[in-house]
């Protein structure tokens, strides 16, 4: 790819990253639409790397409050006596499951389920999951229940938006859509069903992100033009990702995701169109 292409390409992930519209859809459909080259998994999860200091840079405090006490409470032989060390230990059960999937379907994820067909049907689909979750917490508001903060967080919350992660390996579904949407049916407020998206997002980029940097380094490396393009996209991505990360917790404070979801139903129903009428290809 050009050096254009990757900085846009970057810019993309940073914008779609931690909005629930699904990064690496738009790293598939744009590409598509402007006669690009598919720049592929390993591409998109080298570039999330850049996303990733986008987390750790905004969520500074809340990671060293939390990585402190889960090492103090080790040290202390005492792992789960404060909220933040069981945290830790929270966030890393919940980054199991994407682990083990993420190995057991590589090839698939790589390949055919990176197919516009797939990545149109998990917008939609998403789309509604998070529909019906939205329409269930405005139930249980209606009923006077309030809304989980992050010390609501218990076992059970975090192991299943660890589960509901993995299905983000499923192109187009969105990891910070699947993982806010199970939050929203755990009774979680938005906020925190954000929040706590983005702070279990964080082992699971970076694993990602080593791995691909690894099994793809002999491509990397072979040209400079390679190792610039994915060094610009990486910078990109996490400048605009630290910008997109401030724009979702804010709107959520006083906003649902039916924006969200309403250009997820739009967008996936345009790929389907483009897809039967030849003008795109799967």
């Amino acid at each position: 790819m050009s050096l254009f292409e990757a900085v846009i390409l970057g810019i993309i992930q940073g914008l779609t990253e931690f909005i629930p519209i699904s990064s690496t859809a738009h790293l598939r459909i744009l590409p598509a639409i402007a006669g690009w080259q598919d720049p592929g998994a390993a591409f998109s999860a080298i570039i999330q790397t850049g996303t990733l200091a986008a987390v750790l840079i905004y969520f500074y405090h809340d990671i060293v409050r939390i990585s402190g006490a889960f090492f103090r409470g080790i040290l202390a032989g005492r792992p789960f006596e404060t909220q933040d060390s069981k945290m830790g230990w929270m966030i890393s059960a919940g980054t199991l499951p994407i682990i083990f999937f993420g190995l057991l379907f590589k090839s698939a994820i790589e390949t055919s389920l990176r197919s516009l067909y797939w990545i149109a049907a998990a917008l939609i689909l998403l789309a509604l999951f998070l529909t019906f979750a939205e329409w269930r917490m405005k139930r249980q508001a209606a009923k006077g229940r309030k809304a989980g903060t992050m010390k609501d967080i218990g076992w059970k919350q975090a192991l299943l938006i660890g589960f509901a992660q993995a299905i983000a390996l499923i192109p187009g579904s969105s990891r910070s859509g699947v993982t806010i949407t199970a939050g929203l049916f755990l009774n979680l407020s938005r906020e925190t069903a954000a929040r706590f998206s983005f702070l279990l997002s964080l082992p699971a980029i970076f694993a990602a992100g080593i791995y691909q940097l690894y099994d793809q380094w002999d491509a990397i490396s072979a040209s400079t033009e390679s190792m610039t393009n994915l060094a610009a996209a990486t910078l990109s991505a996490g400048v605009v990702g630290y910008a997109s990360i401030a724009f979702l917790l804010n709107f959520l404070k006083k906003h649902s995701t039916g924006l969200f979801i309403v250009y997820r139903i739009l967008l996936g129903l345009l790929v389907l169109g483009l897809l039967s009428t030849g003008l795109l290809p799967a």
